[in-house]
Formats: C-alpha cells, sequence, structure tokens
C-alpha cells in the first residue's frame, strides 16, 4: 500500500447528529485516513479541534471499541468519572458494551490534534447519558431517535 499523503485526504466538518445536538462540534474537522488505507475492520481519523470545538456529545457504544491518541494541543476529556486533561503522548480508550460515555473538548488556547481509532461493527447501537438521544446503525445507514424510540426528523 502506498504512502497516504495525509494533505489530500478530505477533512469532514458536518455531522449527522440531529441539528439541536450538532454544536458542540463548532468548527471540528476530521480525515478519514483508515478509508484513504483502503481499511475496512476498523477506522482511524485524523481530528483537529479548535479552541471551544468538541468531539460529539457524550456517549459509549454497544459493539465498537474507541481509542484516542493526542498528537499536539490539550483535551478535556469528560467520563462518568469527570473531566481530565489529555496532552501529547497520552491517550484513551473505550471497550465497547461499558456505560461510561465520554466526549473530548478543546478547552484550551491552541488546536488540539488527535487520532481516533475505533471498530467497524455492521451494528451498533450508541447511547447518549446526558441528552434525550440513541443512535442506530445498520451496516452504513444510520438513525436517531430519543430514548422513547420516537425518530428525530430535523437534520
Amino acid at each position: 500500500m502506498p504512502k497516504i499523503d495525509i494533505a489530500k485526504v478530505p477533512g469532514v466538518t458536518s455531522s449527522n447528529y440531529p441539528a439541536k445536538f450538532r454544536h458542540i462540534m463548532g468548527n471540528r474537522t476530521r480525515q478519514a485516513l483508515g478509508d484513504a488505507a483502503g481499511l475496512t475492520q476498523f477506522g482511524v481519523r485524523l481530528t483537529r479541534l479548535p479552541k471551544g470545538a468538541g468531539t460529539s456529545q457524550r456517549h459509549w457504544h454497544l459493539t465498537e471499541d474507541e481509542f484516542i491518541y493526542v498528537l499536539e494541543g490539550e483535551v478535556t476529556l469528560t467520563t462518568n468519572a469527570g473531566e481530565e486533561i489529555l496532552r501529547p503522548g497520552e491517550a484513551a480508550g473505550f471497550p465497547a458494551g461499558v456505560a461510561d460515555g465520554h466526549s473530548l473538548t478543546n478547552k484550551g488556547d491552541a488546536d488540539a490534534v488527535f487520532l481516533e481509532i475505533g471498530t467497524r461493527s455492521h451494528s451498533d447501537l450508541i447511547e447518549y447519558p446526558d441528552i434525550d438521544m440513541r443512535g442506530m446503525r445498520i451496516g452504513k445507514f444510520g438513525s436517531f431517535t430519543n430514548k422513547a424510540g420516537i425518530p428525530y426528523t430535523e437534520y
């Protein structure tokens, strides 16, 4: 496999969250390095968080492991235990099925850059403990409902 030209991997700033939950991402940018390499069993993204931006709403996955490794800047990791700072060279992992929601936010003054690595399960359930949302995915198709199972319609 040839070397990946990271500068040519498109950066994605959009989110598939319902509109009312999207604000946390700010100007977050993700580059799908795993897709650029043709990987199918796990994903790798290079993520850049400007000051004030976050990765996602706090969440956990039923069937997917997640791992992050900080390259530049600082991020605040929020879990059930509270907040802690992760700096360059530090990492955190989130095993599938563990009901400990996590999210990352850049509360520093400089951009934060990190790798996100995770399982690519065929189907998954994503729980969001702080908001009235649940995510479900089968194959490439996903949807969001509230916790009573009513689909969100405003995207």
